[in-house]
């Protein structure tokens, strides 16, 4: 089968959504079907808008000998004007991957509705979905009034080489210190670090330490006010931020902490959190988006309501004294992530899905 993907950026971005891309298309690759990558320059948002125009990239569509095209929904606001003419002009069926939408991001109302009305215009566009959880498929349901053709397939926390003992995590939750809280994802608003470093600033120095990992270049002026926030705080011997680091250094990292805290105001799956879990931590996480399909409340972590900085102290304070707590926390994270689907089951299951469209 010979499918199309077109992305507005790079597949080796360093974002969730990039990775499911990108996996799935490993995998694609070699049960050897032939995909066709169709990278576009990636724009400001008002920028993309001017794609629709584009007569070159629905020519460059409208050549290709494609069974299926697949779409990054990520990149909606340059197509929801185009699908419609390249629909007229092509046989083959459009799917979209929808990782979460924007318009389900926190932000004023008249922006949200803006953005709503683009990714309507956009989904409506097209002919089946590949959902990465539940609540990313309800949304675009909510939006489109009507179901279609869809797959609902998790994605893998496997993507990293931890190999971690109960053993071993019982004896990292007994040591004594303060609790190693670390965060893992670019440094951006919609993460949330701001409300987490307020949190620890209320809690006893002693108690708790914090290491943030993540790109620091996505989003500069936000990045300049946590450093300020850090500094302002009294929270510099606490803090360290680390920035990326590579995958090796990533897995090292997971293995010392005790808990993983990225408690953004919006998540369509979490992949750093199964991720997290694989080495046996346990997430502390917002209820906006689909975490609570990953996460049960006290269990494998917590959740907490977006920006409740005083649910952050408690959750924090509570693992640093229990420890007891912590380790049992600790075991079904653990569990958690080795019942869930690997890298390979997800894309089998998208892979099924789509031999399916492409009989219709």
């Amino acid at each position: 089968m010979r499918l199309g993907i077109l992305i507005f950026g790079s597949l080796e971005t360093l974002t969730g959504g990039y990775l499911y891309d990108r996996k799935l298309v490993e995998y694609l690759r070699c049960r050897g079907h032939e995909v066709e990558v169709i990278a576009k320059p990636y724009h400001s948002y008002p920028r993309h808008l001017l794609d629709n125009f584009s007569p070159s990239l629905v020519g460059q569509l409208r050549r290709l000998p494609l069974a299926i095209l697949l779409q990054d929904e990520l990149d909606h606001p340059a197509l929801f004007l185009l699908n419609r003419r390249l629909r007229a002009k092509v046989s083959f069926p459009i799917i979209s991957i929808v990782h979460h939408l924007r318009s389900n991001e926190r932000r004023s109302t008249w922006q949200n509705r803006f953005y709503r009305y683009i990714e309507h215009n956009y989904l409506m566009t097209l002919d089946g979905f590949v959902f990465n959880s539940q609540t990313t498929r309800r949304a675009v349901e909510s939006i489109i009034g009507t179901k279609r053709p869809s797959v609902v397939a998790y994605p893998g926390g496997d993507r990293l080489p931890i190999n971690i003992t109960e053993r071993k995590i019982a004896a990292r939750a007994k040591q004594p210190g303060p609790l190693r809280v670390v965060f893992v994802g670019n440094v951006i608003r919609r993460k949330e670090l701001h409300a987490l470093l307020a949190a620890l600033a209320q809690l006893p120095k002693d108690s708790c330490t914090l290491t943030v990992i993540g790109s620091l270049f996505r989003d500069k002026r936000y990045v300049c006010a946590i450093r300020h926030q850090v500094a302002e705080s009294g929270l510099a011997d606490r803090v360290v931020l680390l920035g990326f680091i590579p995958d090796s250094e990533l897995v090292a990292r997971l293995g010392e902490s005790h808990v993983l805290a990225v408690p953004s105001s919006y998540e369509g799956f979490g992949i750093v959190y199964l991720e997290g879990m694989a080495a046996g931590l346990p997430a502390v996480a917002s209820t906006a988006g689909a975490t609570a399909e990953i996460v049960t409340h006290g269990t494998n972590g917590f959740l907490v309501r977006a920006g409740d900085t005083a649910s952050l102290v408690h959750c924090l304070r509570d693992l640093s004294q229990d420890r007891d707590r912590l380790l049992s926390m600790s075991l079904n994270a653990r569990r958690c992530f080795e019942s869930s689907p690997t890298w390979q089951m997800t894309a089998e299951r998208i892979l099924m899905f789509l031999e399916t469209i492409a009989k219709k």
